[in-house]
């Protein structure tokens, strides 16, 4: 279980999240959602270590994560995958997983596992992965990040500019995570693409989560998007 309590981040003097607490237990997604400036991607940059922080507590599976920098956050088996990919765009598929494998010294069962979940890759082994489509592009980010064989996987808006097939394709991956026991902390935007996935949803605004709701709730009170968001559903 990934437990956060009481997490502030700062981008210089100004500071963008207060006290951010949430857990994300084995098997299960959270959803982070909230307009557009609510602190989302600074929450998910300062789990890994990316931003100036300070935290109260923050651990996996008991180990204490608070103190680690960034590379040992993904050591201790934290996946991130950022928004925008963030692929090395002159490497191929392979040499952009080969860097995922390096993080933890997993090897080519790792490998094979991570390319299960994205076939079509293993078509694109020696090609540049600043030439793949946006939703390959996609894939490839992810499967760096299971190749690390993840405990919690972070995925900040995974489905920004995809078609719906392949927004399709990402959701049946995070559910299969999900029932492989693996736990995803989940930014969107898309409400129709959180709905069928998430397990619980934190609603975010000014650096701060608000409320906190099981899916069914939210699912059977669609005033609950309008008031945290400011839209119906």
């Amino acid at each position: 279980m990934l437990k956060i309590d009481r997490l502030d981040a700062f981008y210089g003097q100004s500071q963008a999240l207060r006290g951010f607490t949430i857990t994300v237990s084995p098997g299960e997604v959270l959803c982070l959602l909230g307009r557009n400036g609510a602190g989302k991607t600074t929450a998910l940059k300062a789990i890994m270590g990316a931003v100036d922080r300070k935290v109260m507590g923050m651990e996996l599976d008991g180990v204490d994560l608070a103190q680690l920098p960034a590379h040992q956050i993904a050591k201790r088996g934290v996946g991130y995958v950022p928004q925008g990919r963030r692929l090395f765009a002159e490497l191929t598929v392979r040499e952009n997983l080969e860097i995922g494998l390096m993080t933890r010294n997993t090897g080519q069962a790792a490998f094979e596992r991570a390319l299960s979940y994205f076939p079509v890759l293993t078509e694109r082994m020696d090609q540049r992965s600043g030439t793949l489509s946006g939703g390959e592009q996609t894939m490839l980010a992810i499967a760096r990040a299971l190749c690390i064989e993840p405990k919690i996987i972070i995925l900040d808006e995974p489905t920004e500019g995809l078609m719906p097939s392949m927004i399709g394709k990402i959701r049946d991956v995070v559910l299969k995570l999900r029932g492989e026991g693996v736990g995803v902390l989940l930014v969107e935007q898309r409400i129709d693409a959180v709905l069928p996935v998430a397990d619980r949803i934190a609603f975010m605004d000014h650096g701060e989560v608000k409320a906190e709701f099981g899916i069914e709730d939210v699912r059977a009170d669609t005033s609950i998007l309008k008031k945290y968001l400011g839209i119906g559903h």
